[in-house]
């Protein structure tokens, strides 16, 4: 089994201003610095065998706060990189209700895809291990949607360095692809 602790970085610059950071690297604010230690202070005295990030600056800032007291690199992935916004990235998210969605938008589909591939590798990658895996709000909560074989809309949003602790393997994690399968397609001919 491996144990994942899911986190979503600390408060940034544009998390505060409501902007739609999505793949832009963005930087932890006073706040986030202050969130990402707490969670680096809970963390501490787990047993940690590897902090992986997303490869955005906001969330390599939090891994490395909890990486310290272990005395752990850091080590990056883009599966774990914030959803793809296009042309709706930099924009201040109250002017985004009841927009049209523009093409340039990742999918669900490959937001969860993603999120599958992630969980394969951590299973495959650190099986019997311990692992600190930071991420973003949207990719964080289709991890957990494919960990619990349900849709994204039944997760409950993650807040700013809030840590959610996913135990799996990789047969747990290649029956919940075979299970979203099913659902994806039990919906499409719906």
């Amino acid at each position: 089994m491996t144990t994942i602790f899911l986190v979503r970085h600390g408060e940034t610059v544009d998390n505060a201003r409501q902007i739609m950071q999505g793949q832009t690297q963005g930087a932890l604010n006073e706040e986030g610095r202050r969130q990402a230690q707490q969670v680096a202070d809970r963390l501490a005295l787990e047993s940690i065998d590897a902090v992986v990030a997303s490869d955005l600056r906001r969330a390599i800032q939090t891994a490395e706060l909890i990486a310290a007291p272990h005395g752990l690199s850091v080590i990056t992935t883009p599966l774990l990189r914030e959803r793809d916004w296009g042309s709706f990235t930099g924009r201040y998210i109250p002017d985004l209700r009841g927009e049209v969605w523009p093409d340039d938008i990742e999918t669900e589909e490959a937001l969860l895809t993603r999120a599958h591939q992630f969980l394969t590798k951590m299973t495959a990658t650190y099986e019997g291990k311990r692992v600190v895996a930071v991420g973003h709000g949207i990719i964080n909560k289709a991890i957990l949607a494919v960990y619990a074989s349900c849709s994204m809309k039944e997760v409950q949003r993650m807040m700013n360095a809030e840590v959610r602790i996913l135990t799996t393997s990789s047969v747990a994690v290649a029956a919940s692809k075979a299970s979203a399968a099913s659902a994806m397609t039990a919906a499409s001919a719906e």
